[in-house]
C-alpha cells in the first residue's frame, strides 16, 4: 500500500478508536470510515491494482471475442497495445451536462451569437458543397452546419481521448458494458478497414469520433466516402463529414420540406398533461386549444404532426416540435441537444 494510503487509513482508524461508541454505533462508524477511505483512494490514486488485474483479464477475453468475429491478430496487437482504464472517462460518464445543467444554462452556453456567426460564415464558405450534398440526401444545409458546429465547433474540437481506450474503459465498467463492448468491436473494424489508424482515432470520452462525432456503429452504417478516395474520412475530409451527417439524417427519415419546430406560447388554462413526446397531434389541434406562436400569431396551417414540449420544465419556454426534431433526438437522445440544434439552425439559416 502506498504511504499516502497508509497514513490516512491509520488516521481514520485512530479516530474511530477514540470515539468510544457502542457496538451499533461503532458498526455504522466503521462502514462510513471504510467508504471514506475507499473514496479517498479512488480520488487520489486512480484505479486500484485489483481493477488493473481485472481489466487485463477482461481485455484478454475481449481479444478472443474480437478474433472470433474476424479481426486479425495484427490489428489487435496494434490497437490494444498498452490499453488501460481511463479514470477521467468514468468521471465524465457520471456527470454529463444534461444532468448537471438547467435547460437555460445549457442553451446559453451552447447556442451563442459567436457560434451562430461562425456557422453563417461556414455555410457561405462551403455553400456549393453543402447545397450539392443537401440536394442529394434531402437535408437542408443549415442543419448539417448546426450539427457540425455543436458537435465539434466546425471541426476545431474533435476530442482528445483515445477512442479504443475510452471504449474499453466503458465496456469494462459495466454500467452499459454490452453496448460499449459492441462499439469497441466496431472501432476495431474501422481501424482494420484502413479508414484511420488506432493512434489517430481520437474522440470524445464516450468514443464519438471525427467532425461529426459518430459512434463507431453509426460510422459503420452511415459514414460516406463522398470524395471517392477509398476512405470514409470524417476526421479531415469535409465532403465526407457533411455527406455522412446528411446520410445519417436521411436514413432516420429526415424531411427537407419542413423545419424542426418553433417556440410557442401556451394559454393560461393549458393542460400540462398534454405535453411531451408521447402526445402527437396535428397543428390544427394545438391551434384550437389556444397555442400560438411566441409573437401571438396563429400557428402554421400546414398538416404537420406536432408535440408540445417543455424542455426546461413548467414555467420555462414552450415549443411545438415536428418529425425532424425527433430525428435529431435519434442522433442524440436529449431534448437539450435537439433544441440546441434547432435553435442554432434557425440562427444560421433562418427559421
Amino acid at each position: 500500500m502506498p504511504i499516502v494510503w497508509k497514513r490516512n487509513s491509520d488516521k481514520i482508524w485512530k479516530e474511530i478508536d477514540l470515539i468510544g461508541l457502542n457496538f451499533s454505533e461503532r458498526s455504522v462508524a466503521f462502514r462510513l470510515a471504510a467508504a471514506s477511505l475507499l473514496l479517498y483512494i479512488c480520488v487520489v490514486s486512480g484505479p486500484s491494482p485489483v481493477w488493473g488485474e481485472e481489466f487485463d483479464t477482461w481485455l484478454a477475453d475481449f481479444r478472443e471475442e474480437a478474433l472470433q468475429v474476424g479481426i486479425p491478430s495484427e490489428t489487435l496487437d496494434t490497437a490494444l497495445a498498452g490499453v488501460k482504464p481511463i479514470p477521467r472517462v468514468i468521471e465524465l460518464d457520471r456527470h454529463q451536462p444534461e444532468s448537471t445543467q438547467t435547460f437555460a444554462q445549457y442553451m446559453a452556453k451552447r447556442v451563442t451569437n459567436k457560434l451562430a456567426e461562425e456557422g453563417r460564415r461556414a455555410l457561405l464558405e462551403d455553400r456549393a458543397l453543402l447545397e450539392e450534398i443537401g440536394e442529394k440526401y434531402g437535408v437542408q444545409p443549415r442543419f448539417i452546419v448546426a450539427l457540425w458546429g455543436l458537435e465539434t465547433r466546425f471541426g476545431a474540437y474533435t476530442g482528445g481521448f483515445p477512442v479504443v481506450g475510452a471504449l474499453a474503459t466503458l465496456a469494462h465498467d459495466g454500467r452499459r458494458g454490452a453496448y460499449f463492448r459492441g462499439e469497441l468491436l466496431n472501432a476495431l473494424k474501422i481501424i482494420n478497414e484502413g479508414h484511420i489508424s488506432a493512434v489517430e482515432m481520437r474522440g470524445s470520452w464516450a468514443g464519438a469520433m471525427g467532425q461529426s462525432q459518430f459512434m463507431p456503429a453509426t460510422f459503420v452504417s452511415y459514414a460516406v466516402d463522398y470524395d471517392g478516395d477509398g476512405r470514409r474520412d470524417i476526421w479531415t475530409t469535409l465532403a465526407d463529414v457533411f455527406a455522412s451527417a446528411a446520410n445519417y439524417l436521411a436514413n432516420l427519415g429526415w424531411r427537407d420540406d419542413q423545419t424542426w419546430g418553433r417556440e410557442v406560447q401556451l394559454p393560461a388554462d393549458f393542460d400540462l398533461g398534454l405535453t411531451g413526446h408521447g402526445v402527437v397531434k396535428p397543428l390544427a389541434y394545438w391551434q384550437a386549444l389556444g397555442v400560438r406562436r411566441v409573437d401571438g400569431t396563429d400557428l402554421p396551417t400546414r398538416q404537420l404532426e406536432a408535440s408540445v414540449i417543455l424542455p426546461g420544465g413548467a414555467g420555462g419556454p414552450s415549443y411545438v416540435v415536428y418529425d425532424n426534431y425527433r430525428r435529431i433526438r435519434n442522433w442524440n437522445r436529449s431534448d437539450y441537444f435537439a433544441m440546441s440544434v434547432g435553435r442554432l439552425s434557425d440562427l444560421i439559416g433562418g427559421g
